[in-house]
């Protein structure tokens, strides 16, 4: 087995010890694509991955808003709210934040393998989740003192 199988078998192991299914997961499954030699998998991945991912996240937020859960108006009254409004400048300032790191990962590359085994080591030893919106929302609960 090569070095970097044993890297991923190692993270899907992080996650097993961890109880966290979505690194187990993600991390078993690129074995699989690697070991099965379905390796043209990976440039569409990279490409598309991200967005595919981002877009099933944004389903999954939007949802209650769609079904009918979450009100207009109550998203018309969270322009009252202080809490509201701060969560809306938090949500702003990441994704400002991503847009310029997302710049800066294009321009040095050498970071991109640190940025990746330190997402996936915080969302494997910490229970974290590698998504913008929710590290909005915890940089959010730290602002207002919630856990």
């Amino acid at each position: 087995m090569d070095v970097t199988s044993l890297i991923l078998l190692g993270m899907a192991a992080l996650g097993i010890l961890s109880n966290n299914t979505t690194i187990t997961i993600a991390m078993l499954a690129l074995l699989l694509i690697r070991v099965t030699g379905f390796q043209q998998a990976f440039p569409w991945l990279e490409k598309y991955g991200l967005t595919i991912g981002i877009i099933i996240l944004t389903l999954g937020v939007m949802s209650p808003l769609a079904s009918g859960k979450m009100s207009p108006q109550l998203i018309g009254e969270s322009f009252l709210n202080w809490k509201s409004l701060l969560a809306i400048g938090v949500g702003m300032l990441v994704a400002y934040l991503g847009g310029r790191g997302a710049s800066m990962m294009g321009t040095n590359p050498t970071i991109v393998a640190g940025l990746l085994i330190g997402t996936v080591l915080g969302v494997a030893l910490f229970r974290g989740v590698p998504v913008g919106p929710l590290i909005a929302a915890g940089i959010l609960s730290l602002l207002l003192g919630k856990s």
